[in-house]
């Protein structure tokens, strides 16, 4: 990045903290809980679990909070926890490092086929997708025998996996070899894309996948135990913590950080099955490596801020250094972003990782029906039945008025727009 593009950076930031681009949420019980939040929705559930995490006692300095900010079990999206001493397994989450990859190809609209559906097939026919529960037979979100390029990648992933199941049995009849390079379910995704300058891209979300889901789920459940244990109350179950230095601290380190690997390695595997259903469809040679972002948004890292090395545990955010590139995707129907982190210090160098929900997937099915779904995902090649409506894009907060609220956070790169989309 040259001087001048800091610089210019640097006066964005100062500027936007003029306008104070954020609010300040606190109790007499809590740390301060920084609100990037100007013109968008936050409900009081989300505000109250907030506070409630902001009253532990080894929260660093103030809670940074993003836009996209909804209420979810163990921890409230959108939320940026800095921790010294200790560590809430809840707050990072059961789908341990999900997060987002994206690559530019050398590829136009104009290279892509009249009708997307062949294309869409192709990508559910090389990416295992979905669930099925199924007694003895394979689930369809798995594979049968997994190709070369997982078990390679397995290979880099197996030794320290066999160290975390010798301490933890429990974790090893899991779906991990089989899961990885896989979609899964929900709100994961894998789209083509076109930039405002008609270029392709790829872009796909998902996270550490059935093995990471029984270790959050594991070590949320050792947290449990080590309250009751030292006779330690709460304001929520959910809260419970580890404490650094204890055996079960660095056994769920290590178990946090190898999910977290094995999440961008399944994300690298899907983008490389990705490109090739691309390059069944169209047989033009092409680029597919010209621009690349993998970044997490479910996931805890140790990072220096103020001058202190912290614990920084992002729960549907992502992080946003100075000229650091992310991402930030919209819902099914609407538009996603390519940014750039302006490193700002007062989020923890953060930004949002969505949209982020207004209604619970239930409420969404209540409310909307497929011709609804139809509606809103026009000119859009996806799935448009009655098991995708939680994913309708007006289950989810306006994209614009979250990109609005974080102008201080990051600049954006590039706007796409979905063409394809596959859901599992």
């Amino acid at each position: 990045m040259s001087v001048i593009e800091e610089v210019k950076q640097q006066a964005q930031i100062e500027q936007a903290k003029q306008q104070r681009a954020y609010q300040v949420l606190q109790n007499e019980k809590s740390m301060p809980v920084k609100m990037w939040t100007n013109g968008v929705i936050v409900d009081d559930n989300s505000k109250q679990q907030l506070l409630q995490t902001a009253q532990m006692p080894f929260i660093y300095k103030w809670m940074a909070v993003m836009p996209d900010v909804h209420f979810c079990l163990g921890a409230t999206i959108g939320s940026v926890i800095p921790t010294k001493g200790a560590i809430i397994p809840a707050a990072v989450g059961v789908d341990i490092g999900c997060g987002m990859m994206a690559t530019r190809t050398s590829l136009t609209a104009s290279d892509l086929p009249d009708n997307l559906h062949g294309l869409r097939t192709e990508l559910e026919r090389l990416i295992p997708h979905g669930m099925t529960k199924t007694r003895g037979r394979r689930d369809q979100g798995s594979w049968e025998t997994p190709p070369e390029m997982v078990d390679q990648a397995w290979a880099d992933l197996v030794t320290d996996f066999e160290l975390i199941c010798a301490k933890h049995p429990r974790l090893k009849n899991t779906n991990n070899r089989k899961h990885l390079g896989t979609l899964g379910t929900g709100n994961h995704f894998v789209e083509i894309c076109l930039d405002e300058y008609d270029q392709v891209w790829i872009m796909l979300h998902s996270g550490s996948r059935g093995v990471g889901n029984a270790i959050g789920t594991h070590f949320i459940e050792l947290a449990r135990q080590d309250m009751q244990k030292h006779f330690i109350n709460l304001p929520n179950k959910d809260l419970a913590y580890l404490v650094e230095g204890t055996e079960h601290f660095d056994d769920y380190w290590f178990a946090v950080g190898w999910a977290q690997r094995f999440a961008m390695k399944n994300r690298e595997i899907m983008m490389q099955s990705a490109i090739k259903a691309l390059a069944t469809i169209i047989p033009k040679p092409f680029n597919a490596k010209l621009e690349a972002v993998n970044c997490h948004h479910n996931y805890v890292e140790k990072e220096e801020h103020y001058g202190e090395e912290v614990m920084v545990t992002r729960k549907g955010a992502v992080r946003a250094k100075l000229g650091e590139y992310g991402i930030i995707p919209g819902s099914m129907g609407a538009k996603s972003f390519i940014v750039r982190g302006l490193g700002n210090q007062e989020s923890f160098c953060s930004c949002s990782h969505g949209a982020g929900r207004v209604m619970s997937r239930a409420e969404a099915k209540r409310r909307f029906t497929v011709e609804d779904q139809i509606a809103q995902t026009e000119g859009v090649e996806c799935r448009k039945d009655a098991d995708v409506i939680d994913e309708i894009p007006s289950a989810y907060k306006p994209i614009e008025d979250v990109m609005k609220a974080q102008q201080d956070l990051v600049e954006v790169m590039y706007t796409l727009r979905q063409v394809v989309c596959v859901k599992g």
